[in-house]
C-alpha cells in the first residue's frame, strides 16, 4: 500500500511533523511493507518554511530586526529566483515574551529586511506566508525597511493566508487579533485609527484602496500592505502549499490519504488544510481518512467526502492529559493501528 500522510499541527500539542511521524509509526506497526509519504502542513503561519521546503532549496540566514527592533537571525528559502518567506520568522508573536507584547510598539520592519535581502540576491518572485504575527502596524514597518530599495518592475508577490478580515473596523486586524497580541481596549481603538488613517492617505495618493479586501487584516495588516503597495495576489494557504510541494504528484498510485488537525468540525470545511487535501484526493478517487483530537459534526465531514473520521482520544480523557505531547503522539499511533484499512 502507498499511504500519503499530511496532518496539520495539533496546536499547543504536536507540530505537523510530529503528528505525521506518529501516524507513520502506527501504519508501519501493522503494515511494515507500506510505502508512507509524509507532507508537513501549514496554512501560512508558523511552520510555513518547513512545510514548503524541497530538496535543493537554499536556506538563507539573514540578521534582521525582531518586532522590538532587536537583532535576530531569520531564515527564508531561495528556490531559483523565488523567495519563500514566513513572516513569523521576523515579527512572530513567538519572538516576544508575554510581558513584551505591545502591538502599538511591535514592528514588521524585519519582514522588509528579508525582502530586501532576497531582492539583492536576485529574487523576483516572493511567496509569503502570513500568520503568527505579533504586530498590528498595517505593514508600516515593512514599508519603511523597503523605502530605499529598488523593487524591479517584474517582481511578483503572492501572499498565503486564509484570514478574510479587512484592515480596520469591527472585524479588522486590531479588533479581532489585537487582544491576543497584548492590545488593551484603548490600544485596539488607536491601532484601528492608525490603520484607517494610513489607508485613507494611500487611497488618496494611489486612487485605489485595498483596505476592505478579504485578507487585508491578515498578520496585523501586512496583508493590506502587500496588496496595496506591492500589488500582491492573495491565495489560500493550503492550496498554495500543495502546489509548491507538488502534492498532486505524490498522490499518483496512492491507496489512501490520512489528514487531520487538533479539532475537526464544520469549521474544518471552511478552507482549512484537511479539506484542501480532501479536494485534491477526491479528484483522483483516493479515500481520505481524517483524524483529530476532538470531533464534532461527523455528518457534515462525511458528507464532504471524508471516508472515515476518527477521534484519537478515548471518551472521558481530561483535556489536559489529551494535550500532553507523548499522550497525543501515542494516541495517533494507537488510533491508526485500530482503524486503518489493511
Amino acid at each position: 500500500m502507498k499511504i500519503v500522510v499530511a496532518i496539520d499541527s495539533f496546536k499547543g500539542c504536536l507540530t505537523s511533523a510530529q503528528a505525521n511521524e506518529a501516524a507513520r509509526q502506527g501504519i508501519l506497526d501493522i503494515m511494515p511493507q507500506a510505502q508512507v509519504v509524509m507532507h508537513t502542513m501549514s496554512d501560512g503561519g508558523e511552520g510555513w518554511l518547513d512545510a514548503c521546503m524541497l530538496k535543493g532549496d537554499e536556506v538563507v540566514a539573514v540578521v534582521i530586526s525582531d518586532p522590538l527592533l532587536r537583532p535576530i537571525e531569520a531564515r527564508y528559502l531561495k528556490r531559483g529566483s523565488t523567495a519563500i518567506i514566513e513572516i513569523a520568522e521576523a515579527c512572530g508573536l513567538n519572538l516576544l515574551k508575554p510581558e513584551e507584547r505591545n502591538p502599538l510598539v511591535a514592528s514588521s520592519f524585519g519582514v522588509g529586511q528579508i525582502i530586501a535581502d532576497a531582492i539583492n540576491r536576485g529574487c523576483t518572485t516572493f511567496i509569503v506566508g502570513l500568520g503568527g504575527s505579533g504586530t498590528s502596524d498595517a505593514g508600516r514597518g515593512m514599508l519603511e525597511a523597503l523605502k530605499d530599495i529598488t523593487i524591479p518592475n517584474n517582481t511578483r508577490f503572492v501572499i498565503a493566508t486564509d484570514v478574510d478580515n479587512p484592515l480596520y473596523g469591527p472585524n479588522g486586524a486590531a479588533a479581532v487579533f489585537g487582544p491576543q497580541k497584548g492590545a488593551t481596549t484603548e490600544m485596539v481603538e488607536e491601532l484601528d485609527r492608525q490603520a484607517r488613517a494610513l489607508a485613507d492617505k494611500a487611497a488618496r495618493q494611489m486612487q485605489t484602496n485595498k483596505a476592505m479586501e478579504p485578507g487585508a487584516g491578515a498578520a496585523g495588516g501586512l496583508g493590506y500592505a502587500f496588496m496595496q503597495f506591492l500589488n500582491a495576489e492573495r491565495r489560500s494557504g493550503i492550496e498554495l502549499l500543495l502546489d509548491l510541494v507538488d502534492f498532486d504528484q505524490d498522490l499518483t498510485d496512492a491507496d489512501l490519504v490520512i489528514t487531520g488537525e487538533g479539532r475537526a468540525d464544520s469549521q474544518t470545511l471552511m478552507g482549512k488544510a484537511p479539506v484542501g487535501i480532501l479536494n485534491r484526493a477526491k479528484r483522483r478517487g483516493i479515500p481520505v481518512m481524517l483524524i483529530a483530537g476532538q470531533v464534532d459534526n461527523c455528518e457534515a465531514l462525511a458528507k464532504a467526502g471524508f471516508t472515515e473520521v476518527v477521534c484519537i482520544n478515548k471518551k472521558g480523557i481530561p483535556l489536559e492529559d489529551a494535550m500532553k505531547r507523548d499522550v497525543a503522539f501515542n494516541n495517533i499511533k494507537d488510533a491508526l493501528r485500530l482503524t486503518i484499512p489493511r
